[in-house]
């Protein structure tokens, strides 16, 4: 994934403390841990790029909602208010998991439940436990019960104790539209997350000011924004991510298509997969529908008679969205997203001898359109190895799935919600 390192059918990738020490077709280290990688193809770990991953005890809870607000009723006020640092830890540690059992080495955490201090510490907790890359984005809990009374002010607390250039998690603010708290995170130099829909927000002209929006921002969604709004964020050159399965769930979108108008504006988007409520923690689910949904949208609109309409999306620009793009979306495109000597050993090693992968024909567009998170054999970040022969390093999933379960219990029952296994929902 790095234009000044060739790709190779066949070579070695030397990791010396946790960072990426070399890559040719032969390497020599006396005394290395080998780990046979053929039959395998060896790829810099994927970015997951927006989730909101308290949500994980939520699991496809709502798999049919298309509205968004009678989403946030259930995920916000009635479940969400709920909420003890508890169940962030779980909630948090159980998508971490997942995301690494999927290949996912990074991952921006949108957090809009920071309750209290306590709940952000124990997502922070549960990350650092996990071994996973994160960038945990502090927000205001959505519910109405809640209390923000914490925030910006916790910030700088959490910038002293976290984001050290050392620090495999760090943390940054999910600041919506609020100047105010926007100005309390740059003073930290944290990035900046605000959730964008065109017709729900607007960008008023405070906004266009010298060195509010630039490079420490990362807009998600943005679909149905207005041309203006778009050159306004390619002039300042802020970070795009988009969540096509989500976006087609609660019908952001349309043909304008958000991944197609960043691209159209100079901008490099980044997939995330948003939510669990509907969904999990798979990029390759994301991968495989920002392939069909740009080029079903694009057609379109060249059968619709524009005769400009952008080119059908290729397998190596989806591969680009969920890997370096992500990586620079959460500022870290120095570290991780490529295999290039010198940046952090976030490397995985995906199986082709799988009956719906063989023959690896076409390394690509093998990982954009056959794998899934089952062929994911080894996953190592910053040099630890995290998965291994197809199973999780030190995860006992039967005792997580008992915590689990009993978080999801207490939240239905404290709440009064009820929750269907087979009938119809939301």
């Amino acid at each position: 994934m790095d234009a000044e390192v060739p790709n190779l059918a066949v070579g070695d990738v030397l990791v010396q403390d946790g960072r990426i020490a070399a890559v040719a077709p032969s390497l020599k280290a006396d005394n290395a841990q080998v780990i046979d990688a053929g039959g395998h193809i060896v790829m810099p770990g994927l970015v997951d790029a927006h989730h909101h991953m308290w949500l994980g005890v939520m699991r496809r809870m709502m798999p049919n909602v298309d509205d968004l607000f009678a989403y946030i009723d259930v995920v916000a006020e009635k479940l969400g208010a709920h909420f003890r640092p508890l169940d962030m830890y779980l909630s948090t540690k159980l998508t971490a998991a997942a995301s690494l059992d999927a290949g996912i080495t990074t991952i921006i955490d949108a957090c809009h439940s920071s309750r209290s201090t306590e709940h952000t510490d124990a997502a922070l907790d549960a990350l650092e436990d996990s071994g996973i890359r994160a960038l945990h984005m502090v927000g205001a809990a959505m519910d109405k019960k809640a209390s923000s009374a914490h925030l910006p002010g916790d910030l700088q607390r959490l910038a002293h104790n976290w984001n050290t250039v050392s620090s495999r998690v760090q943390v940054g603010l999910f600041g919506q539209l609020n100047l105010d708290w926007w100005e309390a995170a740059r003073a930290l130099d944290m990035r900046i997350l605000t959730e964008f829909i065109g017709d729900l927000a607007k960008l008023g002209p405070e906004f266009a000011k010298p060195g509010v929006l630039g490079t420490h921002n990362i807009f998600n969604h943005c679909t149905r924004v207005p041309q203006e709004t778009w050159k306004l964020f390619a002039d300042a050159g802020v970070n795009i991510t988009v969540n096509p399965r989500s976006d087609a769930l609660f019908g952001f979108d349309d043909e304008t298509f958000a991944y197609q108008q960043a691209i159209d504006h100079g901008l490099t988007p980044a997939l995330g997969i948003d939510l669990d409520t509907a969904f999990g923690s798979d990029m390759f689910g994301e991968m495989h529908a920002l392939f069909g949904q740009q080029r079903s949208a694009m057609r379109y609109r060249r059968f619709r008679g524009e005769a400009d309409a952008p080119k059908p999306i290729s397998v190596e620009a989806v591969l680009q969205a969920a890997t370096i793009n992500g990586a620079r979306a959460a500022g870290l495109e120095g570290q991780v997203g490529t295999l290039t000597p010198g940046k952090q050993a976030d490397i995985i090693m995906v199986r082709t001898d799988g009956v719906a992968v063989f023959p690896a024909t076409n390394a690509v567009g093998t990982i954009v359109q056959a794998v899934e998170r089952a062929d994911v054999d080894t996953v190592m970040v910053a040099g630890h190895l995290r998965k291994r022969a197809g199973k999780l390093v030190d995860v006992d999933l039967a005792k997580l799935n008992a915590e689990v379960t009993a978080s999801r219990d207490y939240l239905i029952e404290a709440s009064g919600y009820r929750a269907e296994l087979f009938g119809a929902t939301a």
